[in-house]
């Protein structure tokens, strides 16, 4: 629910403002409230399904209340993948950065948390001086001297109207807004790590199974050859023979090529140069698909996802901004004190005679800035409308991720099982046309049909076997990645309970 964004005090109307603002201790502007999880109970229009259909043998069920791991990417049971995300966690640039502006917002908290005390200084100073008395309209003749001041200071903000309260808790917020992207682009990096090793498996299944396939059709070529010899076939089986298998041959280029450029870019996620480390063996039937898939309910996704909570955050940070805007409209207070000595020398700095103290309050009031500072806080207001309308924004689009994804999945398994049916098939097929053209009962185009459909349903076979495994990973970071059941979430949710998120300031 959006606050009132109204130019109030938590304490009550101005009447006699001064003396009641320095007793209560008011904080102008809305306090945030953390926005209302949505009602939603599902992703999708329809009940989700309980389960997809089995596919190659496998069938993955959704369950609600299923804790997701915050290593999710060990579901997929293969060692050097788990080393090649734990190098990635441990190197990579954009990650370090995203840590590292982590650090700076909390040490601009610490910094901003200074305001809250008194502010202590400590001032020495000497010097040489001839007095010019013509400046006061003295005819008397200018005299040198010497003075030696030492003096200590003492100031203090009387934060009546909450507008450093209000500036301390954005800078609370804006850790928050850095945590949870630290947060997210862990999740990326991980996500982006993993499907770049599926990828890359996909690519060297398929060109494992286009060899087997040109060695069986160079077999095939040394028959064909072998009955042009005897003349029982003509020249033209040969050449056809010899151009499928030349087809066949140029598919492993570009296979090849994007095995290279997955290694290029695995190497960058880890941070690593290409040459320092060789890349991860991994093969696409070693990965085991996670069958028992985590759903978090649409109440609870508002809570997990790291967007969605960075989102929140700068929500926060806006509606703090408000707070900020709206007391410079109201007069500032300080207290300050002064102590010090002066003297011709060092030797007569204790001279009660050099001795001098200030002490009392000051005021600042703005009485006329041409509008700039209601123009100020009504932009104040605007940026917190265009946050509030980014954060529903970013809700939306989770929801609609996790829809996707669990979409996907059920359609990949119907996807991945008609593949498996097709490449079974047409296996059957080639095998029954080879065993017929050996008996001369087909013609040899029918035997080279046979092999395009058959490589054909093969490659799609794997595609489709990848592509299941990556829909899997896209859930588990629609889900938001399970980093609250990381062991430091919970140093994470106090940080963020201290740093006053949700809470009225």
């Amino acid at each position: 629910m959006k606050p009132k964004l109204r130019n109030s005090m938590r304490c009550g109307q101005p009447v006699a403002v001064l003396c009641a603002a320095v007793l209560c201790g008011c904080a102008l502007g809305p306090d945030f409230v953390r926005p209302a999880p949505p009602d939603s109970q599902r992703y999708t229009p329809e009940p989700q399904a309980a389960a997809t259909i089995a596919a190659d043998g496998l069938t993955q069920r959704f369950e609600p209340g299923t804790t997701l791991l915050a290593d999710w990417w060990r579901l997929f049971k293969s060692a050097p993948l788990d080393e090649t995300v734990r190098r990635a966690l441990a190197n990579n640039p954009t990650l370090q950065a995203s840590e590292a502006r982590l650090r700076q917002s909390q040490e601009e908290l610490r910094a901003g948390d200074g305001v809250f005390y008194p502010q202590v200084g400590a001032g020495f100073g000497g010097e040489r001086a001839r007095s010019a008395p013509i400046q006061q309209g003295s005819a008397a003749p200018g005299t040198l001297f010497s003075l030696v001041t030492a003096s200590a200071n003492v100031s203090y903000v009387l934060d009546v109207f909450g507008g450093e309260r209000r500036t301390v808790e954005g800078l609370g917020a804006q850790v928050q807004v850095q945590r949870y992207t630290a947060r997210a682009a862990y999740l990326t990096l991980s996500a982006n790590v993993v499907n770049t090793c599926i990828a890359r498996a996909a690519y060297a299944a398929q060109i494992h199974a286009t060899e087997e396939l040109i060695a069986l059709e160079t077999e095939q070529l040394r028959s064909a050859e072998v009955q042009v010899r005897s003349g029982t076939v003509p020249y033209a089986n040969v050449l056809s023979q010899r151009s499928l298998i030349a087809a066949n041959q140029a598919l492993l280029a570009p296979l090849r090529q994007k095995i290279s450029q997955a290694d290029h870019l695995l190497m960058l996620l880890q941070g690593v140069a290409p040459d320092q480390i060789p890349p991860p063996e991994i093969e696409l039937a070693s990965l085991t698909l996670p069958l028992d898939l985590p759903l978090s309910l649409p109440s609870e996704l508002v809570r997990q996802r790291p967007d969605i909570l960075a989102a929140e955050a700068q929500l926060h940070v806006a509606s703090a901004n408000v707070g900020v805007a709206t007391a410079a409209q109201y007069p500032s207070f300080t207290l300050n004190a002064t102590y010090g000595a002066a003297g011709s020398s060092l030797g007569n700095l204790a001279s009660p005679a050099g001795r001098f103290w200030s002490v009392g309050p000051s005021l600042l009031a703005p009485l006329f800035r041409g509008g700039s500072l209601q123009a100020q806080r009504q932009a104040a207001v605007d940026a917190y409308d265009v946050q509030q309308a980014n954060y529903r924004q970013t809700v939306l689009a989770a929801f609609a991720q996790v829809a996707d994804a669990l979409k996907a999945l059920e359609h990949d398994a119907q996807a991945l099982q008609a593949q498996v049916d097709a490449r079974r098939a047409a296996g059957e097929a080639l095998q029954l046309l080879q065993a017929t053209y050996r008996a001369g009962l087909v013609a040899y185009v029918d035997v080279l049909t046979a092999d395009v459909q058959y490589h054909t349903a093969a490659i799609a076979y794997l595609q489709a076997l990848a592509q299941r495994h990556q829909d899997t990973v896209a859930l588990f970071v629609a889900l938001g990645g399970g980093w609250w059941n990381a062991p430091d979430a919970a140093s994470i949710i106090k940080a963020r309970d201290e740093a006053g998120e949700g809470r009225t300031p």
